[in-house]
């Protein structure tokens, strides 16, 4: 392993400084690695790809990576205490700590970064075995969270140098999960233009789109978004931030439980969603649901779709449409022991938005949660 000091650019800087092929993976640091890793294959139909831990010389931290068509998660947890990993689950519980970025060229994108106001995680850094060289460098966002960039133009092993293949007997069907559509973070009250102007300066990012307490709100609770999008639209990273209500907003108590800003969902592409979640929920997963009267006027809201109404209400599958189409998407219920981190299961046809149109349905649906769990 070494640091990189300089590097020539070879990058076309007149459209998008920041170019970004996609997201390369999430890493979640959570309690237990082995048995998370075991609930995202069995229940999430992902499969296993690779493993860093005591047998592959890593004293430190235990790592296991599960795959779904495009989606990499590495799920992390620590050897001994005393460890950052550690405390970052102490104060966080489970929860995302790295978004990486796969990129043509990690040191360019690092320093391009830095010359706009980033603060630096990882130096450029050059990691090699013998399937070839990997390099990693990173950058600070919100809260804890941070950017890894990833340049494996040279390397063709299994995941990264330091793992090594995890091959098991069990690695379930998929369920039809492709990519990472979106990743939406939660900030503090008034924090949220802070990193929309961090995005646009620092990654080249621009606003897409934007919601306010009068777009996203119930009888009782509020919080604004800005959607953030990178030059060729392939990372979109939406901005919540708490709305004054008369009752504690879904933001406030992630920030309660997190106990920082953080990645509120993750949101992971299907082709049927139909499909995808009957799946996921005869697996065990659990969703939101909306009242059943939400689909008595659903063709008189969104029009004509290709999907029968039926399966979509037995799902709780929410539908709405923009000017260039339509999109499906249900949420899960959290997914750890803090009220904090949950998926969102989506499906496009020809939709660039968010749903709007489901927010109200959407929310007060979390409410309904959150009275459960006395936190509204």
């Amino acid at each position: 392993m070494s640091l990189i000091t300089t590097s020539p650019s070879t990058q076309n800087t007149d459209k998008d400084f920041m170019p970004i092929n996609g997201t390369d993976y999430v890493e979640l640091y959570v309690s237990n690695a082995k048995q998370a890793a075991h609930y995202y294959k069995s229940a999430f139909g992902f499969k296993s790809l690779a493993y860093s831990g005591l047998e592959t010389g890593n004293r430190i931290s235990e790592s296991y990576v599960v795959v779904q068509d495009k989606i990499r998660l590495v799920l992390t947890s620590p050897l001994n205490s005393g460890t950052d990993i550690g405390r970052h689950i102490d104060k966080h519980g489970d929860g995302v700590k790295v978004t990486a970025l796969w990129v043509d060229d990690a040191t360019y994108a690092y320093n391009e970064a830095m010359k706009r106001g980033a603060e630096s995680y990882m130096e450029p850094t050059v990691e090699e075995d013998k399937n070839g060289k990997v390099v990693r460098s990173g950058i600070h966002t919100y809260g804890e969270v941070v950017h890894i960039f990833v340049e494996r133009k040279d390397y063709n092993g299994i995941f990264l140098p330091g793992f090594k293949a995890w091959d098991t007997h069990y690695n379930p069907a998929s369920v039809g999960l492709k990519f990472v559509d979106h990743m939406v973070g939660n900030v503090h009250l008034g924090r949220m233009n802070h990193w929309v102007k961090f995005y646009e300066d620092v990654l080249g990012f621009k606003q897409i789109m934007s919601f306010d307490d009068k777009d996203i709100s119930t009888e009782y609770t509020a919080l604004m978004s800005k959607v953030m999008s990178n030059g060729n639209g392939r990372i979109k990273f939406p901005i919540n931030e708490p709305a004054a209500g008369l009752k504690k907003s879904q933001v406030d108590e992630y920030l309660d439980f997190y106990e920082d800003e953080g990645v509120q969902h993750i949101a992971v592409a299907t082709d049927n969603i139909i499909q995808t979640v009957t799946e996921l929920r005869d697996r065990g997963v659990e969703f939101l649901r909306v009242p059943t009267t939400y689909y008595d006027v659903l063709e008189e809201r969104v029009g004509k779709i290709d999907e029968d109404i039926e399966p979509l209400k037995e799902l709780g599958i929410l539908v709405d449409r923009d000017d260039e189409g339509y999109l499906l998407q249900i949420f899960t219920k959290t997914v750890q022991a803090r009220p904090t981190m949950f998926f969102e299961i989506i499906q496009r046809k020809g939709a660039t938005s968010f749903g709007k149109g489901n927010f109200k349905a959407l929310f007060e649906a979390i409410e309904r949660e959150q009275e459960l769990r006395g936190t509204l």
